[in-house]
């Protein structure tokens, strides 16, 4: 619980600890589908009131499925807490999964994976993960193919609800201008009879594959992602990581938008970035660039990303480590970004780290320590490639 008196807002998010990575192959995208079943009606509320009962208060009732984790949310005006916090925990205590909304919502989501497949800046992030983890665990996508979707019964989601949706595997998360006591107390009404139980499962750490997966498409651009093995989500070197990040590809005065965007005029996008697991994690970069442009640029990706160990600076570090701590700060200021902060902090360390603490850890962050850091993973480990648009796999022949 995050108080924040100058606030008029208040957030309560529900997260469990379950997504993608825990499904079996022939149920990739029950979590996801799941999310959007507990909206469609309670054993007090049709799909419609639950609507309704949100747009009457001027707040926001929705949630989001990742990989690894499941939350709902709500947020409200302050003077709403009670019916906020009632209309959360309805949806996530009661929903019934009724038969007709479940068949209705295949349509819904087999629509929103074929959104999803024609946005390729959007997709090639799904194709790069399973390139990287194959077809199983973390390379699964969040939505699931089409043959799973429409294979789901009621029972698929009553029994993922049953294997996960207990006390062990539930964080509660909460932010805004609130009395602690009076929402605990609240929280304790609604929530306490939530069942005990339910166990994170335990994970063979997924190994970091080198391939080049290269998927045709007749597009305007071709899309790639080119990366390597990264850092688990609570790894200590995640600060040193964040830094090298924002120096290689996180921001505009970073070597590759200057370098490939500026200079060269070849991306109109072109950014790196992270994504950590409980056990794994990878680095990479996105760029979107035109067919005859597509291997060059990843020709300078690479070459951009083995040259960086050797020649960071003390003046790049310096400035990535003011950027880092100006981001966290203005990333902090909303109550919505306190509420999954926190959650994510209490997910993955089991305790919370201060503004404050955060900012010492980047301050002490040292070059030889960025440089040792930057070769191990870039120059003395794999390093793998997916690119989605009008290009041959031979343009992309011996790069890695």
């Amino acid at each position: 619980m995050e108080q924040v008196k100058s606030s008029r807002s208040f957030i309560l998010g529900i997260w469990v600890k379950v997504g993608s990575r825990n499904e079996p192959s022939d149920k990739n995208g029950v979590s996801h589908f799941l999310e959007h079943m507990f909206f469609k009606g309670t054993k007090k509320r049709t799909a419609h009131d639950i609507a309704i009962d949100i747009d009457s208060l001027g707040g926001d009732l929705n949630a989001f499925t990742s990989r690894e984790n499941t939350a709902f949310y709500v947020k409200i005006l302050d003077e709403y807490i009670d019916r906020g916090v009632e209309l959360l925990t309805d949806v996530f205590l009661h929903s019934t999964f009724d038969e007709a909304e479940l068949e209705k919502e295949k349509g819904v989501i087999k629509e929103e994976i074929k959104l999803v497949e024609d946005t390729p800046d959007d997709y090639i992030h799904d194709l790069f993960s399973k390139t990287v983890y194959g077809e199983t665990g973390l390379g699964q996508p969040v939505l699931g193919r089409r043959d799973t979707v429409k294979a789901f019964k009621r029972d698929d989601l009553t029994g993922h609800v049953r294997k996960y949706y207990g006390t062990a595997d539930t964080v509660i998360s909460c932010a805004g201008n609130f009395e602690a006591d009076a929402v605990l107390e609240r929280l304790n009404h609604h929530l306490g009879s939530l069942r005990r139980g339910s166990e994170p499962e335990f994970f063979t750490t997924p190994s970091f594959g080198k391939r080049i997966d290269i998927h045709t498409k007749d597009l305007s651009e071709a899309h790639l992602c080119l990366g390597v093995q990264g850092i688990p989500y609570a790894s200590e070197e995640r600060y040193a990581l964040s830094l090298l990040n924002t120096i290689l590809g996180a921001s505009v005065s970073s070597r590759l938008f200057q370098e490939i965007r500026e200079k060269k005029g070849y991306a109109y996008s072109i950014y790196s970035f992270l994504s950590s697991y409980l056990d794994a994690g990878y680095w990479a970069v996105y760029a979107g660039t035109g067919k005859k442009k597509a291997a060059t640029v990843a020709e300078m990706i690479v070459r951009e990303m083995k040259n960086l160990a050797q020649s960071l600076t003390e003046v790049e570090l310096r400035r990535a480590k003011d950027q880092l701590k100006g981001n966290l700060v203005l990333a902090l200021e909303s109550t919505s970004s306190k509420m999954q902060s926190n959650a994510r902090q209490e997910i993955y360390y089991q305790r919370h780290f201060t503004q404050l603490e955060i900012m010492k850890e980047i301050e002490a962050v040292s070059l030889d320590r960025a440089m040792e850091l930057a070769e191990r993973l870039i120059n003395g480990g794999p390093m793998s490639l997916t690119v989605l648009g009008p290009v041959k796999e031979e343009d992309f022949t011996g790069l890695l």
